[in-house]
């Protein structure tokens, strides 16, 4: 056993986690403005391909040109506190088993309903599976239908 082993759990995978979360309140109104509201059986959710750069013209800060970002919202009118946190926590951890599904920069904003708090977690998790899934054909569907004309064939 080596003394300086690091875990795999350490202070690497909490920053590996981080980079998938959608923070910013500008990225979240972008994602508003660029989609419409979807709906699965336990929440709603936005999604919206990530441009490679922001409005100024310049690369996007803090976003991996290729991986998903999610963000959560959990209103007041979830309940308390409490409440509220305990359906993030129950969310975060069913995003980050599912992360692997989307393979396209995009990003997530996801609405859980209040019934989230009292469902099982298998359940959850494969509610957020199916959104994901369902958001990433709709992502290839968008790729199919606009592939690039040939040169030869331009006007």
């Amino acid at each position: 056993m080596q003394p300086h082993s690091l875990p795999a759990s350490g202070p690497i995978q909490a920053k590996a986690a981080t980079t998938f979360r959608l923070r910013k309140h500008a990225d979240y109104q972008r994602v508003y403005k660029d989609s419409r509201k979807q709906f699965s059986k336990q929440m709603s959710y936005f999604f919206s391909l990530r441009p490679p750069l922001g409005p100024d013209g310049r690369p996007l800060r803090n976003a991996d040109a290729d991986t998903p970002r999610v963000g959560l919202t959990v209103g007041k009118v979830m309940g308390k506190a409490v409440d509220r946190n305990r359906i993030k926590r129950r969310m975060r951890e069913a995003v980050r088993k599912n992360l692997a599904a989307l393979n396209a920069p995009v990003d997530v904003i996801l609405h859980p309903r209040r019934s989230v708090i009292d469902l099982e977690f298998a359940a959850l998790d494969r509610e957020v599976a199916n959104v994901f899934r369902a958001i990433q054909k709709a992502i290839q569907k968008q790729g199919e239908g606009s592939t690039p004309i040939p040169a030869d064939q331009k006007l």
